[in-house]
């Protein structure tokens, strides 16, 4: 009769053993319709603060798969969703300080689980922050690396 380590360890190999996850896979990006976003009047309040963010042409979000360790960076355009994995992500607005195009990215994006449509987040993603506004989800991570220029 095997003793308990022998059993632990077998128990282990066949956790191990189970048959691969989906891998990520990007689809290229499609044109949607737009994602929510913060009404006109706050809007024309962040417009006219002092050292406003100034909108960009679109975006790059990163996705950590989480149990395979790999990872892909999205270049979306504003109005633009694409799927990667289970997740579709659709890039509403990216904007970035008026007075530094390399700074910090705010982007507002929407990521719905492709299998059921289940909306998994719906909001701002800052580079600079990563987790103050995390998505939570047992196998990938997103965040917003920067705007895109052009």
């Amino acid at each position: 009769m095997p003793g308990p380590l022998a059993l632990l360890l077998s128990g282990l190999l066949a956790a191990t053993a189970a048959p691969a996850q989906e891998r990520l896979t990007l689809v290229p990006p499609t044109r949607t319709a737009p994602v929510q976003g913060p009404d006109e009047a706050t809007a024309e309040r962040v417009a006219a603060a002092p050292g406003a963010a100034t909108g960009a042409a679109g975006g790059v979000l990163r996705v950590l798969d989480k149990i395979d360790g790999s990872y892909a960076d999205l270049e979306l355009r504003q109005g633009e969703e694409a799927r990667l994995g289970s997740l579709v992500i659709a890039m509403a607005e990216c904007r970035h300080p008026a007075d530094n195009p390399a700074g910090d990215a705010f982007a507002l994006v929407s990521i719905h689980d492709a299998r059921d449509g289940e909306t998994l987040f719906q909001g701002w993603l800052i580079a600079s922050a990563p987790a103050l506004h995390a998505m939570d989800h047992p196998r990938y991570d997103v965040w917003a690396l920067r705007c895109l220029r052009s």
